[in-house]
């Protein structure tokens, strides 16, 4: 008999799996999935991943075999933890809330992944900040038998460029692609919302999908909001454009609130703007769509176009989108430093794997693996998540992939644009000045609101804190800070880095 013991996710191709496996698909969304989960295990056994197409983690368990199976999805959309204990419990669960509260569990915190964080402003690889509980890598499944874990691979972002089609072609696939797939997002009977900035890849998601209402982010000073874009844009496809003004007192306040439910730091300054974009979203929704993973899958970031120029020197340096601390800098701060811990060890296997491909291949795959499991798709889970609300990503799919595995870079990224197939795709159904819009990002003005007296108050209280000494060299960090106050800008990710991982340090160690 197999049994589910934990699921969170969306199985998008429901309807042809309760097909093949003879399950109701009028059943209620919660019966129907555990029914497919159960049943594709019977049928499929460990390859059943490959048969679905979503947005999972779960864990069965087989009685018959005493066996524990636990699987997380191709790219990590959902987290899944695990944690052995002294008397070989397997603790497990799509939350580290689900294993820190149960009997065995040991609070530790893990100080060498300080190190990691540091460089990279959250926690890749496997490991986490609570010594032992370890975290279930995309295409990754874990089975537990006899007191022993195994961990393997089931699947691997591979890369096989085809030079034979044009960029129309490419373009053409693309978009019957993301048309093919949108219907799957959506139940029968739900009605759904869009995130909405002003760049191509919520454009088109909006565009694509039959949401009437979008949400957007913007703030008091026009340098930084891109929620009139984002207007424009629903304007010109006919919807209704909700915006969420943040303000920087807002922004601030809320800092505790998403490190506890991030249960990991994370020193994306858009996470704090994205956390109260979702807080706001789900007071008239409870289901929205995002436009996560085109970037790394078709080339979506500026610095892509320098790829050519970092050559073969990418394998000494390049661990993702992030890298803000040098290891000489690591030195001088943390009280202690590992030798043997280096972020450029998470990527090594990657680069391994993508030997003889082109610069621009590389990078992305080391992002993909790396950057959306450990930033993008965290933030986008455990914010909606605590918020109540449920996003969907209809470009981070398996069959968009496959599409970007096997396109030259030569049509992802040019001197002059970048995401170019994409961004043609996209013009089919928006106009040309946003769907080559420029990438701005989600803009957050904190490195002018870190600065300010009136609201950093907290950020120089636990510069100087016991909690600070405990970790790091206070006088050091105290002349990043210094220089940051006194003009360098740039410090401003350092700083905000420090400061979130003391955030959720004391959420989750010194309150609790």
């Amino acid at each position: 008999m197999i049994e589910l013991k934990t699921y969170r996710g969306h199985i998008r191709n429901h309807k042809e799996l309760c097909s093949v496996l003879s399950v109701d698909n009028n059943l209620p969304r919660e019966q129907r999935e555990e029914q497919i989960l159960i049943k594709a295990y019977e049928k499929w056994g460990k390859d059943m991943a490959q048969y679905m197409h979503g947005m999972f983690a779960f864990a069965l368990y087989d009685t018959d075999a005493d066996e524990l199976f636990c699987l997380r999805d191709h790219f990590g959309t959902k987290p899944f933890y695990y944690y052995l204990t002294r008397d070989n419990k397997l603790l497990y669960g799509t939350m580290i809330r689900d294993i820190i509260s149960q009997e065995g569990f040991e609070k530790e915190v893990n100080r060498d992944l300080l190190q990691i964080y540091m460089s990279l402003t959250y926690v890749g690889g496997e490991e986490t900040f609570f010594k032992g509980v370890m975290k279930l890598m995309p295409g990754h499944y874990l089975t537990f038998k006899d007191g022993k874990i195994e961990i393997t691979r089931y699947f691997v972002p591979t890369f096989k460029p085809d030079n034979e089609k044009s960029l129309e072609a490419w373009a053409d696939e693309i978009h019957e692609t993301v048309k093919s797939i949108v219907p799957e997002i959506k139940e029968d009977g739900e009605t759904a919302e869009s995130f909405l900035s002003g760049g191509v890849d919520s454009s088109y998601v909006l565009a694509m999908t039959d949401a009437m209402v979008t949400d957007s982010c913007g703030y008091d000073d026009e340098r930084f909001d891109e929620s009139m874009l984002a207007k424009k844009t629903a304007d010109l496809l006919g919807r209704e454009n909700r915006r969420c003004v943040i303000t920087p007192e807002a922004y601030f306040d809320i800092v505790p609130y998403v490190m506890y439910n991030m249960e990991q730091p994370l020193g994306d300054a858009s996470a704090i703007a994205f956390a109260l974009g979702c807080i706001e979203t789900a007071k008239h929704t409870k289901l929205c769509y995002s436009g996560e993973g085109s970037d790394e899958f078709f080339g979506g970031y500026n610095m892509y176009r320098n790829a050519e120029r970092y050559g073969e020197n990418l394998k000494t340096f390049y661990v993702g989108n992030t890298n803000i601390m040098k290891e000489d800098e690591k030195k001088r701060i943390l009280k202690t430093y590992n030798e043997d811990v280096l972020p450029i060890n998470l990527a090594k296997k990657i680069y391994e794997e993508t030997e003889g491909l082109d610069p621009l291949t590389k990078m992305s795959a080391v992002d993909i693996q790396i950057w959306l499991e450990g930033d993008i798709y965290l933030n986008v889970d455990k914010m909606s998540e605590a918020a109540g609300l449920e996003v969907r990503m209809p470009l981070t799919d398996r069959r968009v992939f496959d599409i970007a595995s096997r396109m030259p870079s030569k049509h992802k990224v040019t001197e002059e644009q970048n995401k170019v197939a994409f961004r043609t795709a996209a013009a089919k159904v928006l106009p040309e000045e946003i769907a080559f819009r420029k990438k701005l990002g989600f803009i957050v003005p904190i490195r002018i609101w870190l600065a300010d007296e009136r609201y950093n108050a907290d950020v120089r209280a636990k510069f100087d804190s016991d909690i600070a000494a405990e970790f790091f060299n206070v006088d050091e960090i105290k002349a990043i800070w210094n220089e940051y106050v006194g003009g360098n800008s740039d410090n401003w990710r350092k700083v905000w880095t420090i400061y979130t991982f003391l955030v959720w340090y004391e959420e989750y160690f010194v309150k609790r």
